[in-house]
């Protein structure tokens, strides 16, 4: 080859750094569109015959995007933004299909199969009985039963799933107790997390002062096997001289007050709903009145106290009329009207009053006239008995001495020793209307399945069993006696029939629902501190305008009743001191239930 050859050859070599064909910004090629690249441009594939294209078919064009996909370089791998958390490709629940966990009653023939990974799309159930509805894990909606609960895979045929139309229900919005006034002063606010974790261990039994009154003797007729036709008697109405009296009008204890005997003053009604407050849902109110050194925990006329609630934990706890509830008798008020009576009622038709049975206790009836009264008292018996609340680590003694009442009185039937006894009533309105919560039919279920008819109980009532149990161990009851009482008809609210009748010694009871007694106890020491170490208030009095201290304060202690809190108000002495026009304080105006028909 030739010089000239050589030089003709270098001088056609392209002065650019780069080699190759040039870079052009066209995008056709003989009028043929086509993709621009760069030369720093990976290919990627032009078929893929490696991935299963048979069960996943891509519609036309899906993956053309991917054909020119540039992969990240080396010195990007260790590039990350904020959110560099890991999401978990692990599916939820059990089965191929995942799903959510679910406890309670649940289905009958799926739930094998589903515990095995058996069920596509499924949801996990444990094993249950019953066709009603199931609890989610973590305690929320779990409601709607049936055979049309939408139980997942081909098994479990009651139930539903979590949520389900359930994404739009609004919130509800309750009515408090009380109209909080604007001269009221707020001093705390106590949410029930910081109840739940306050513990006082004190003796239970406490020192018994005196008692009052007298007991009729249990009729152990009522204890027939519960839910069969032998155990069912229709609830009758007697009349019986009934009283329900607050803790500062009780003259026994305004006689143990100017002895000096405790510091705090209650009854087994008002105490217990304090010592329960976080299981509560609805709101209450309480009046704490301080007078001096001493500490009156009462409650106001007409109260709510004194009515008995229906499925007030349940999940779907009934709707009031204005939430959109066209059935009127089975609306949260009439319900506890009906509750209510059914509770006056029980207790009376289950002693007998006739027979040598009879317990007399050392003092006459406290309450009861006999001039005034037209009507014979009921068999009731109250003991006041005293707590010490100072505590291990104290050094101030602080006593409380609280009215107890008892129901009943019946014998051993191994020792034959006397028992006393407190009577409650839980009752069925239907178990297919809404807000029943998921609760079995008593008729057909009480006989074979009672253990799960007492578990729902528990669950829709917590707070009230919560309290009867409370009473009953302050009270030192022997038994508590709980009848289950349905309508004649679901659509009748006045003619009621006793199912049947089932008795638990109280702390058995209350350990099977988990009720801790010692956080009760510290929740009212802690109420009784914060009251009585609120700084007094003074007033100017006298000419040389000294300040004179203030002994007696008033405060009400309410339960939100939307949010789980209590909040403490001071108030002036007058609130709910009732004047000559009859006007006093809020009050709920409740009106008496009537009696059986």
């Amino acid at each position: 080859m030739g010089l000239d050859q050589l030089r003709s050859i270098i001088e056609a070599l392209p002065t650019e750094p780069a080699w190759g064909p040039p870079t052009t910004t066209e995008t056709t090629l003989n009028g043929v569109p086509y993709a621009p690249y760069s030369k720093g441009d990976k290919l990627g594939r032009m078929a893929d015959w490696t991935s299963e294209g048979k069960d996943h078919q891509q519609v036309y064009g899906a993956g053309t995007s991917s054909l020119f996909a540039v992969q990240a370089a080396e010195d990007e791998s260790t590039f990350s933004v904020v959110d560099n958390t890991r999401t978990s490709t692990r599916p939820r629940g059990f089965g191929r299909g995942g799903g959510t966990i679910f406890r309670g009653r649940g289905g009958a023939r799926g739930n094998l199969a589903q515990q095995r990974g058996g069920g596509r799309g499924g949801t996990f159930q444990r094993a249950g009985v019953g066709r009603g509805g199931t609890d989610t894990q973590s305690g929320g909606r779990g409601g709607g039963g049936g055979q049309g609960g939408a139980a997942g895979g081909r098994g479990g045929r009651g139930g539903r799933r979590f949520g389900w139309k359930d994404y739009d229900k609004p919130q509800r919005n309750r009515d408090a107790s009380i109209a909080v006034r604007p001269e009221w002063q707020l001093l705390e606010e106590i949410d029930f997390a910081r109840l739940g974790r306050l513990n006082l261990d004190i003796s239970e039994t406490g020192e018994e002062l005196d008692s009052y009154g007298f007991l009729y003797a249990y009729d152990r007729a009522w204890d027939r096997q519960p839910g069969t036709k032998p155990a069912e008697k229709r609830l009758g109405a007697l009349e019986r001289a009934a009283y329900n009296i607050t803790t500062s009008s009780d003259p026994v204890v305004q006689e143990y007050a100017e002895e000096n005997a405790a510091t705090v003053f209650a009854t087994d009604n008002i105490l217990s709903v304090l010592m329960c407050a976080p299981r509560s849902v609805y709101s209450w109110d309480l009046i704490l009145e301080r007078r001096g050194n001493k500490l009156f925990i009462d409650k106001r006329e007409g109260s709510a106290l004194d009515m008995v609630t229906v499925n007030e934990n349940a999940a779907d706890a009934p709707l009031e009329l204005s939430e959109g509830n066209k059935d009127s008798i089975n609306a949260p008020g009439a319900l506890t009207l009906e509750a209510t009576h059914v509770n006056n009622v029980f207790p009376l038709v289950c002693v007998t009053e006739s027979g040598p049975a009879k317990r007399d206790m050392p003092h006459e009836h406290p309450f009861y006239n006999p001039e005034v009264e037209s009507d014979p008292p009921a068999s009731k018996a109250y003991r006041y008995k005293r707590f010490d609340l100072s505590g291990e680590n104290s050094d101030t003694p602080l006593h409380m001495i609280v009215r107890t009442e008892l129901d009943a009185t019946t014998k051993n039937p191994v020792s034959g020793d006397s028992q006393t006894v407190t009577i409650h009533a839980l009752n069925e309105f239907d178990h297919k209307a809404q807000g029943s919560g998921g609760a079995l039919d008593w008729r057909t279920k009480l006989a074979g399945q009672r253990g799960a008819v007492v578990a729902t109980e528990m669950k829709n009532n917590s707070s009230k069993l919560a309290r009867w149990t409370t009473q009953s161990l302050l009270a030192g009851a022997d038994l508590m006696k709980l009848g289950f009482i349905s309508r004649v008809t679901p659509r009748d609210t006045n003619h009621h029939v006793v199912l049947g009748v089932l008795g638990y010694k109280p702390r058995e009871f209350a350990a099977q629902m988990n009720l801790n007694v010692g956080n009760g106890w510290g929740i009212v020491r802690s109420i009784v501190d914060m009251v009585m170490s609120h700084k007094d208030k003074t007033t100017e009095g006298g000419e040389d305008g000294a300040q004179k201290k203030k002994e007696n304060q008033k405060y009400v202690l309410v339960k939100d009743p939307n949010k789980q809190l209590l909040r403490l108000y001071e108030v002036p002495m007058s609130t709910f001191e009732e004047t000559e026009d009859g006007e006093g304080g809020e009050v709920d105006g409740k009106a008496e239930s009537g009696d059986e028909e």
